[in-house]
C-alpha cells in the first residue's frame, strides 16, 4: 500500500491529537469564539442528540460539516479517485441529522459514498473493520476488502447499498414501515431528479400507507448532475416546492444558502463555505432548525421533505460538475487539492469534539445502533398446508403457490406481496382473497382494504424496490411480476442480492415469482414475450447467492416456495406458468429434486438405438418434450426426461463464488449423481426460455453429442403450440436434432 506522508505541522502536534487523527495532513487556527462554543461536546454522554438548537449546537454542527468535507476530500485525494463534490453540498444537512440523533440515514446517491464513509469514520463505526486512523482509511479506500467506490450495506453502520440512482427511497420506506418509532432520512441528488419515479414511488407509498410518514427525503439541490447542470437547475424555489407538494408532500422545508450570502457570489447556487463565519453559522443554524422541524413533522404523521440548496462542491477543491469526480492526477500533492484541504482544515481540538458528538448521536456509533446492525425478530414460517396432486391430474402452478402465499401472509402480518399487473391476471386471485389489496377505497368485489398486505403500484421498480428493501432490512416479502416486465424492476433486486452476499447478518431471502411466461402470452405478442431475462438470472447464478428455480408442476411449485421462503441472504427467482399443466412429481420427490438440482421424471424401459436425455427447465415446455419422447421411442431410442428445478446446484463448486458470500451454500450435485441423470448418447437441453440456465448441464455432461432447443424471439400467435412452433420448440425438431446427431 502507498504510504501517506503527513505534513511537518501535523507531525509536530500529533502527540496532542486523538489517535484517529493520525494521517490528517492539515490543521487550522481556532475559529472565533471556539473556547465558548466548543469547550465540550454539546451531545453529552447520556444523550442521543442535542436538546436545543442554540448557538453552540450550530457551531458544533458546522464543525461536523467541515470535518466531513475534509475527510471526504483527503480520502478521495489519497487515491486520485472517488466523488467528493455531491456530498460536499450536503454536509450541513448530514451533520444536522447526526446532531439531532437521526442516524438511520440512507441515500439514493452512490457517489456520496466517501462522505458516508467519513461519517462512519468520525463516529468510530469503521473501527469494526479495522479502520482506526485516517491513514487506515486512506489505505483501505476503494480497495478490495475495504471501502468500495459506492455504498454497501456491508460497511459498518451503513444501512443499505447505493449504486443506480432512484433506489434509496425504497430502503427508507422499508425502514419506516418496519420501525415506526425511528426516522429514516434519505438523501436524494437533484442530478437524479430528471426521472419522476423517485417522487412517484413515495406518493404511491403514502397513498397505500398514509400512517407511515417517518421517512424524510432530503433533496441535495446543488444545480448539477455528474457532468452537467441538473435537469431541475432552472426551477425557482417556488417551483421546486410545488413539485414536491404535487406529489402529496404536505410540508416542504427549503433552506437556500443564497439567502445568507455575504460574499457577493454570482448565480442561483452559492457555496456557503465562502461566507463570513457569522453567516456560515447563520446558514448552519437555519439548516439545523429546518431539519429539526422536518424530522418532527415526519415523525408526527405528516409527509415531509427537506431541501438544502447550495452549490455542488461547496467547500472542497472546485465547484459545479467539475467537483464531482477526482481523476488520477487529482492527488494530495496537487495545489488545488492542497488548497481545498487547507481551507477546510480544523483546529486540533475540534476533531475530538466532532468524534464525541457523532459517536454519541443516535445512542452510540451507528455500527451499534442503526436498525440493520441487528437481526429483526420475525415470526416463524408456518407449516405450509400443501395440496398433493396426483400424477394423473392437471393443476395450475401459480394458483397452487398462491395458497401458500396466503398462509404465509396470514401468519406474518408484516409480510408484503407486491405486484404491478395484478394477481388475478396471474391466476393468483387466492392471494388477494386472503391478504387483500392495500387501497384507500374499500371494495369487496376487488378485494380492496386500507390494511391489505398486497401492494400494487403500477411500476415494477416500486414493486421490486419495496419488496427488496423489506428483505434487506430483515422482513419477508414477495415480488410477483410477469416475466416479460420483470426487467423494469430487476436492477434493485440485483443490488440487494449483492448486498445480501456481503451482509454481516442473516436476513430472509428476497423471493420473486414471475408468471405468464412467453409460451402463455401468444395473443399479446412480443410485448409479453421477453423470457430473455432468464439469461440475466442464469449469469447471476455464478454470484453465489442467486437461484433461478423452475418448478415443473404444481407439486414442485409448492416445494419450491417452501425452499425459497426458508432461505437466507439469497435471491430466489421462481419461474412458472398460470395454465393447468400435468403433474410429474410428488411433493417429496420435488423437495429432493430441488435439493439435488434435478430429477428424472420419465425413463424408457429399454431402447436399442441409443439413449437420449432431455434436460428441461420450465413447465409448459414439457408438452412437446413428451411428444418427442413418443416419436423417439417408436424409432427405438431409450429416452430419459430430466426436470432441472434448481440449476445452481448442477454447477461445479469452482464455477460459483459460493465461498465469498454470507450464509454460504456449498451443496452441489456429485459427479456420480450428475452422470446418472445426464449420461446419454445424445443430450438435448430444452427451455421455454433461453438456454443460459442450462449452462451447468452443458458444461458437465459427458455426452459428446448435445444441442439446445430454446427460445428465439416473440410473435403474435393464437396458442402456445404456435409460439413454440415459431421458435422451433417442437417434437419434430427435437427428433430431427437427435437423428442428426446420431448420424
Amino acid at each position: 500500500m502507498e504510504e501517506f506522508q503527513m505534513s511537518s505541522n501535523t507531525a509536530e502536534k500529533l502527540s496532542n491529537l486523538p489517535a484517529f487523527c493520525e494521517g490528517i495532513q492539515y490543521f487550522g487556527e481556532p475559529w472565533a469564539d471556539f473556547d465558548s462554543n466548543a469547550s465540550s461536546a454539546v451531545i453529552k454522554e447520556d444523550q442521543t442528540g442535542i436538546d436545543t438548537v442554540d448557538d453552540a449546537a450550530a457551531y458544533q454542527t458546522l464543525l461536523g460539516a467541515d470535518a466531513l468535507r475534509y475527510v471526504t476530500l483527503q480520502v478521495c485525494g489519497s487515491k486520485g479517485s472517488g466523488h467528493p463534490g455531491g456530498f460536499a453540498s450536503s454536509a450541513e444537512a448530514h451533520a444536522a441529522l447526526m446532531m439531532l440523533g437521526h442516524t438511520n440515514i440512507v441515500t439514493e446517491v452512490g457517489h456520496h459514498a466517501p462522505g458516508f464513509y467519513s461519517s462512519m469514520f468520525l463516529d468510530s463505526s469503521l473501527e469494526d473493520m479495522g479502520i482506526y486512523t485516517m491513514n487506515d482509511m486512506m489505505q483501505r479506500f476503494r480497495e478490495k476488502h475495504g471501502l468500495l467506490g459506492h455504498l454497501s450495506g456491508a460497511i459498518p453502520g451503513l444501512l443499505a447499498p447505493a449504486g443506480p440512482l432512484g433506489q434509496g427511497q425504497h430502503f427508507a420506506m422499508a425502514g419506516a414501515y418496519l420501525h415506526r418509532d425511528k426516522l429514516f432520512p434519505v438523501t436524494i441528488g437533484d442530478g437524479g431528479m430528471g426521472e419522476p419515479y423517485v417522487l412517484n414511488a413515495m406518493m404511491h407509498f403514502n397513498t397505500a400507507y398514509p400512517d407511515v410518514t417517518n421517512f424524510l427525503p432530503t433533496l441535495i439541490w446543488n444545480g448539477y448532475s455528474q457532468e452537467h447542470h441538473s435537469m431541475v437547475s432552472l426551477h425557482t424555489n417556488e417551483q421546486m416546492i410545488n413539485y414536491w407538494k404535487g406529489h402529496k408532500f404536505e410540508e416542504v422545508i427549503l433552506i437556500d444558502a443564497k439567502d445568507f450570502d455575504d460574499s457577493d457570489q454570482e448565480g442561483t447556487y452559492v457555496d456557503s463555505t465562502q461566507f463570513s463565519l457569522k453567516q456560515r453559522l447563520a446558514f448552519t443554524k437555519a439548516v439545523l432548525e429546518g431539519m429539526d422541524k422536518a424530522a418532527k413533522s415526519a415523525m408526527g404523521g405528516t409527509l415531509t421533505a427537506f431541501i438544502i440548496k447550495q452549490l455542488k462542491g461547496a467547500g472542497v477543491h472546485t465547484l459545479g460538475a467539475k467537483s464531482h469526480n477526482l481523476y488520477p492526477t487529482d492527488t494530495l500533492d496537487q495545489p488545488h487539492i492542497i488548497d481545498g484541504l487547507k481551507q477546510r482544515a480544523l483546529p486540533e481540538a475540534a476533531w475530538q469534539i466532532v468524534r464525541d458528538n457523532f459517536s454519541r448521536a443516535g445512542g452510540g456509533p451507528a455500527v451499534k445502533t442503526v436498525v440493520t446492525e441487528s437481526e429483526l425478530d420475525i415470526v416463524s414460517l408456518p407449516k405450509y398446508n400443501m395440496q398433493e396432486f396426483s400424477k394423473d391430474e392437471k393443476a395450475v402452478p401459480a394458483t397452487t403457490m398462491g395458497a401458500l402465499v396466503a398462509q404465509l401472509g396470514q401468519s406474518d402480518k408484516r409480510f408484503v406481496v407486491t405486484n404491478a399487473d395484478g394477481n388475478e391476471a396471474s391466476a393468483m386471485k387466492n392471494i388477494n382473497d386472503a391478504l387483500k389489496i392495500r387501497h384507500p377505497t374499500t371494495d369487496p368485489l376487488y378485494n380492496q382494504e386500507p390494511t391489505g398486505q398486497v401492494y400494487e403500484p403500477l411500476n415494477e421498480d416500486a414493486c421490486a424496490g419495496f419488496a427488496a428493501g423489506l428483505a434487506l432490512f430483515g422482513s419477508r416479502s414477495l415480488w410477483l411480476s410477469y416475466e416479460s416486465f420483470a426487467i423494469n424492476g430487476w436492477p434493485i433486486i440485483q443490488t440487494v442480492t449483492q448486498a445480501m452476499a456481503e451482509l454481516r447478518r442473516k436476513t430472509p431471502a428476497i423471493v420473486t415469482m414471475f408468471t405468464a411466461g412467453a409460451l402463455e402470452q401468444g395473443r399479446n405478442g412480443w410485448t409479453h414475450q421477453r423470457p430473455e431475462i432468464e439469461n440475466y438470472f442464469g449469469a447471476m447464478m455464478r454470484n453465489g447467492n442467486v437461484y433461478p428455480l423452475f418448478p415443473c408442476d404444481a407439486n414442485a411449485m409448492q416445494a419450491t416456495f417452501e425452499y425459497a421462503t426458508g432461505s437466507f441472504n439469497k435471491g430466489m427467482v421462481i419461474i412458472a406458468s398460470k395454465s393447468p399443466l400435468p403433474v410429474y412429481m410428488s411433493i417429496d420427490e420435488a423437495r429432493s429434486a430441488i435439493d439435488e438440482g434435478a430429477a428424472t421424471i420419465y425413463e424408457s424401459a429399454s431402447g436399442d438405438k441409443g439413449t437420449v436425455v432431455f434436460a428441461v427447465t420450465g413447465d409448459m415446455v414439457f408438452l412437446p418434450v413428451f411428444e418427442a419422447k413418443e416419436k423417439l421411442e417408436a424409432e427405438g431410442y431409450k429416452v430419459r426426461i430430466v426436470a432441472v428445478l434448481n440449476p445452481r446446484r448442477l454447477y461445479r463448486p469452482t464455477d460459483i463464488a459460493w465461498d465469498t458470500v454470507s450464509q454460504p451454500d456449498d451443496k452441489f450435485i456429485s459427479d456420480e449423481n450428475f452422470n446418472q441423470l445426464f449420461d446419454a448418447d445424445v443430450l438435448i437441453a430444452v427451455s421455454g426460455g433461453p438456454s443460459a440456465p442450462l449452462e451447468p448441464v452443458l458444461l458437465r455432461t459427458r455426452a459428446a453429442k448435445r444441442d439446445t432447443v430454446c427460445w428465439k424471439r416473440g410473435e403474435t400467435t393464437a396458442t402456445p403450440t404456435e409460439i413454440m412452433d415459431f421458435n422451433g420448440i417442437t417434437p419434430e425438431i427435437m427428433v430431427d436434432r437427435v437423428n442428426t446427431l446420431m448420424s
